[in-house]
């Protein structure tokens, strides 16, 4: 079951009219040039329902984020200021930037922002404290709010002070539009999918997924296995796998997932794209993929593995979709993806509930043009695996439950 917790949309507008409201966001965003811009806006993009909704109902707005892994120090190169420019064109409004939110004067500029108005701080991942969830720290940033909301779901798996830490210290304490949306998406997923319920897990490793394929070999009907994560399968069935990236220390765990009661649910490539090296322009073939050479990697799936694939896609009522299904950023290897998230649109056009998550499945989905062709494309990628996983996740865990919902955080 997902977590019942209190949105944005249960706070009376009253009750945000005038008061401070200190909003995490997501904008971990990519920058390039220099002076540095915003590559991909995406992810401020995502947050601007939940902002406009704040603005429009007269609160003052405080933005706390990070960006990139500066480890606790100063690095200009990962400085917000570039996000502040951005995000005032997005608005419309000159959003202030605060160089240091635990400054003596910190407190003073979010008193003083008009209705409305909006500030944003430098990279909460400058102090150690963000990190360690330093209580000191939590209760300088909580200083600068009267009201909590979390909208950064890419981050809401973090037990940091941002996440957990300042919830703890203000109320109400509340999901924010974004994060709203995401709980009740994965909750499709989680409590009552329409069937067949197809997922597709490609990318490098099964380490960080494996609890999370585990789970969903138990609530889908179909788990179509992609990437590099395959051939770790591949070793387990006694194949060989070349040069292809395997997890030697997984090989068991494979072994017994395809031995289990669910593993008839796995479904793997039964033909590859194999090259000496899986970067340039080295010569690709297509082979059987109990048939892979021992000087070659394996660097997508193959065209009847595509069309197999393709095939169960289409008969899906509820999808999900995290990782690629080969080395995307070569085209060599990219038609296993490309043909994938084609289906994948298809589907949802024909009615399917399809939810995207992962970095490198939205980006696939972007390149493509087709980001706009599903249900609903995430933006956690390890936030939505260890939901699906059934991991309790601390950032939702700290906000106050929703009316008549049992459990979650008490204070």
């Amino acid at each position: 079951m997902t977590p019942r917790k209190k949105s944005l949309l249960d706070v009376p507008s009253a009750e945000l009219a005038g008061r401070r409201a200190l909003v995490r966001v997501d904008f971990n965003v990519p920058l390039q040039g220099d002076p540095p811009d915003v590559r991909d806006a995406s992810r401020i993009e995502a947050a601007l329902p939940t902002l406009e909704y704040l603005r429009q109902a007269g609160a003052r707005l405080v933005l706390v984020s990070h960006l990139g892994r500066p480890k606790g120090k100063p690095d200009p190169a990962l400085s917000l200021r570039p996000v502040a420019r951005d995000l005032s064109a997005r608005l419309g409004v000159a959003v202030e930037f605060l160089e240091d939110p635990l400054a003596p004067g910190a407190t003073e500029v979010a008193a003083r922002l008009p209705r409305g108005g909006v500030v944003l701080a430098e990279n909460l991942r400058f102090w150690p404290g963000e990190s360690a969830n330093d209580p000191a720290f939590a209760a300088g940033l909580a200083r600068l709010g009267e009201l909590f909301v979390q909208d950064a779901f890419g981050s809401v798996h973090r037990a940091h002070a941002s996440t957990v830490g300042v919830p703890g210290l203000l109320r109400p304490a509340v999901s924010g539009l974004l994060v709203a949306r995401e709980l009740a998406a994965f909750g499709r997923l989680l409590e009552t999918p329409e069937r067949p319920y197809v997922a597709i897990l490609g990318g490098a490793k099964i380490s960080g997924k494996l609890e999370t394929l585990q789970a969903i070999l138990e609530r889908a009907d179909h788990v179509l296995v992609g990437g590099g994560m395959a051939s770790t399968f591949y070793l387990a069935m006694g194949r060989e796998v070349g040069r292809s990236l395997v997890e030697p220390d997984l090989v068991k765990v494979a072994r017994g997932l395809l031995e289990s009661p669910h593993g008839t649910k796995l479904t793997l490539a039964e033909d590859v794209v194999v090259a000496p090296s899986l970067v340039g322009d080295a010569p690709a073939r297509v082979v059987a993929a109990d048939a892979i050479p021992a000087d070659a990697a394996v660097g997508d799936i193959g065209p009847a593995s595509r069309e197999r694939f393709a095939g169960i896609v289409a008969s899906a009522r509820t999808l999900f979709w995290n990782g690629p299904m080969g080395v995307f950023e070569v085209p060599a290897f990219s038609e296993g993806t490309r043909v994938l998230g084609r289906a994948v649109v298809r589907a949802t056009e024909a009615g399917a509930f399809t939810l995207v998550g992962g970095g490198d499945s939205a980006a696939a989905l972007a390149e493509m043009g087709l980001e706009g062709g599903v249900s609903h494309l995430s933006t956690g990628g390890g936030a939505g695996l260890e939901l699906l996983a059934g991991r309790e996740l601390p950032g939702i865990a700290a906000l106050e439950d929703a009316p008549g919902a049992a459990g979650g955080a008490k204070r």
